[in-house]
């Protein structure tokens, strides 16, 4: 278990100039509800569906419900409040999830980013994972209300393993580092790494894990039992993830005297055929054993041969049903609900993005997006039927995964130099197929949930139109302070930590010490420390694009950093970055030490300011008892605000920690 430097925190108070909300926020009058029972038994349902964007000029979703496009949220704007919610900085998941969920700033709850680093232990990897439930400092809504007798179930919510209810459902909390993750895995043979190395670790989950996308040996096919015959000589592939061995069988059906490959059979046993494909084709699901940490269980496999080359080079995608034994609480839930609603695709793709380097990628996205937004309508009644939650919160990570891919934010962003009108109407029907989807799975809990049950609709945060990455450690590397070596055969870095100075980790830190970053980092003090520091700023500052942009808005010390963006001192890096909304930056490096590249995808979200960025907004929607209907909230709330205004409702003591206020202007 970390041990943690105790931090005492001064709260200033502050009068919040841009959240101005027009349903008059009053501070949660905490001693009018008694912290020890619940005076009703209402219940909720708080769908929060990641990096859905809403906002009042691009993403109107308001606007789409009162067009007809989408019923269910239109009936929350009839019979609840509405609005939208701005999320904290740094403007991602973790973050956000930990502010939606507490109450309270980063601050507070403590989640600082993702991938977090504390003094006392290496640089080259996180020392406090954001996605897990034990970097929250202040327990979340799920404690507070079980604690409060009401069963709880949460579907696939960031930062909820390992499991902390007790007498609740955890279903696959994503990557917190708990159970067995069964995520999907795309194949190619060894010689596309020459063309696929320009993206480093970005094959790897988090650019730190597990292979997204595995690169593997194609060889001449051998020892293959009742195999059709192939016109070319037939090769095989050895495809291997999570304790399987999958058999590529790629043949050439054609007799036309060309080497043109065609199919590709896939087999357990090189024998017995699972699937036999043409290129776009998938299979159905097959049952399997997968094995995690030497334990064997229960699942499922999906096949698709996204693309195969006449010359036999594939590219393979394999689904793993993402639910197990070991990663949900309890365990029998997750055969319950593959055998009631079949194996799970929670979201499309993978994080960094994988289905963006062939044509035939989009389409591949497109299937899984539909795949997990059907998955997750089915699994709300399922769930309301099978365990009869009092609260049900689920989360779905598609839309982010959409909006921030290569195919849809580009094409509907007006402002690029190539914007094409009919490119952008193909763009905005995939985008609508998704809210639709949405809200879909909303209409689902409206029709299965108690009728008098909360209902409430929000999300972490937007997605904002990239247009630039900034290889921000690529310029260190020019200033001298950073130095590092590449991987001729997998273009991956290695840094060279004792020698080092200077390093961007994402999101948006820099950490910086003179004496250097090798071993246990421990924060710099003194006059050189100060002098590097001043001089690392001053360049971020000065960094300017070829068109005149300055990519850097704001570069604040650590110790200013709790005034700037409500961040915790302990778990931020020496210098904390706010990026011009356009501009990414980008944490791998190469040897041509280029700063500004244009990327393949096309959204993001990490290092904006949402408070100047309107991208960033969320939708925020409730409908229930008490709530005025038909009630909309003219300015943006705070994210912290939403906590205190659900247990206000539900008649729960709101904890000490909580910063939100309720928002008694939607209250009747």
């Amino acid at each position: 278990m970390l041990k943690l430097t105790k931090h005492s925190f001064i709260f200033i108070l502050l009068v919040p100039l841009l959240l101005v909300v027009s349903c008059a926020q009053q501070p949660a009058a905490k001693s009018q509800v008694k912290e020890h029972e619940i005076k009703s038994q209402a219940k909720l349902y708080w769908f929060i569906p990641d990096g859905m964007r809403a906002d009042p000029d691009l993403f109107n979703i308001y606007k789409w419900a009162e067009e007809g496009k989408l019923p269910n949220i239109k009936k929350l704007m009839d019979n609840g409040a509405y609005g939208y919610s701005i999320p904290d900085f740094p403007s991602h998941t973790p973050t956000n999830f930990g502010s939606l969920f507490t109450g309270a700033h980063p601050l507070v709850h403590g989640v600082a980013d993702g991938p977090m680093h504390i003094e006392g232990f290496p640089l080259n990897k996180p020392s406090v994972a954001g996605f897990s439930s034990v970097a929250k400092k202040v327990p979340p809504i799920w404690k507070i209300l079980e604690d409060k007798g009401m069963k709880v179930v949460l579907l696939s919510i960031p930062g909820s393993t390992p499991p902390e209810l007790k007498k609740g459902i955890t279903i696959r909390g994503r990557w917190g580092g708990w159970g067995a993750d069964t995520h999907k895995v795309i194949y190619e043979p060894e010689e596309k790494l020459e063309e696929r190395k320009s993206a480093g670790r970005g094959f790897k989950l988090f650019f730190l894990g597990s292979p997204l996308t595995r690169f593997v040996e194609k060889v001449n096919a051998d020892d293959w039992k009742n195999m059709p015959q192939s016109y070319s000589k037939a090769k095989e592939s050895k495809l291997e993830a999570h304790g399987l061995s999958v058999y590529a069988y790629i043949y050439d059906s054609t007799n036309d005297h060309k080497v043109n490959y065609d199919s590709v059979i896939f087999s357990l046993n090189k024998e017995n055929a699972i699937a036999n494909l043409k290129q776009s084709e998938w299979g159905d699901w097959i049952p399997v054993q997968l094995k995690f940490k030497d334990i064997s269980f229960d699942s499922d496999i999906k096949i698709k041969l996204i693309k195969l080359w006449d010359n036999s080079n594939f590219r393979i995608r394999i689904l793993y049903n993402e639910l197990n034994k070991l990663i949900t609480e309890p365990s029998e839930v997750g055969e319950e609900l593959s055998d009631g609603v079949g194996p799970m695709v929670d979201f499309a793709d993978n994080w960094p993005p994988q289905l963006i380097y062939e044509g035939e990628d989009k389409e591949t996205f497109l299937e899984e997006a539909r795949m997990s937004l059907e998955w997750h309508k089915k699994a709300v009644p399922f769930i309301y039927e099978k365990y009869n939650p009092d609260v049900f919160i689920q989360d779905i990570y598609t839309p982010n995964q959409m909006l921030e891919s290569r195919w849809w934010h580009r094409y509907i962003d007006e402002s690029r130099e190539n914007y094409n009108e009919e490119k952008a109407e193909g763009a905005w029907d995939d985008i609508m197929e998704l809210y639709k989807g949405l809200d879909a799975i909303i209409g689902e809990a409206m029709e299965n949930a108690d009728k008098d049950a909360y209902f409430v609709f929000s999300s972490d945060h937007g997605i904002c139109s990239l247009k630039r990455l900034v290889k921000l450690n690529n310029l260190f590397a020019q200033k001298g302070w950073l130095k590092f070596t590449i991987d001729g055969k997998t273009g991956e870095h290695i840094i060279d930590w004792d020698n080092s100075k200077v390093i961007y980790l994402i999101a948006a830190h820099v950490y910086v010490n003179p004496d250097g970053l090798g071993g246990d980092w421990q924060r710099g003090s003194g006059p050189e420390y100060e002098k590097l520091r001043d001089g690392v700023i001053m360049a971020l500052k000065e960094l300017e694009d070829d068109n005149g942009a300055k990519p850097v808005v704001n570069a604040v010390k650590w110790e200013d950093a709790p005034k700037f963006f409500e961040l915790p001192t302990d778990r931020i890096g020496d210098i904390v970055l706010e990026v011009k909304q356009g501009y990414s930056g980008y944490e791998e490096m190469d040897e041509s030490l280029k700063i500004f590249v244009d990327p393949l995808t096309s959204g993001y979200k990490q290092a904006i300011d949402a408070k100047k960025n309107n991208c960033m907004w969320t939708p925020f929607m409730i409908m229930g008892p008490g709530v005025k209907k038909g009630y909309q909230v003219e300015e943006p709330i705070s994210h912290i605000d939403q906590l205190p205004t659900l247990l206000h409702l539900l008649e729960v003591g709101i904890p000490d920690h909580v910063q939100g206020k309720v928002l008694n202007g939607i209250l009747e």
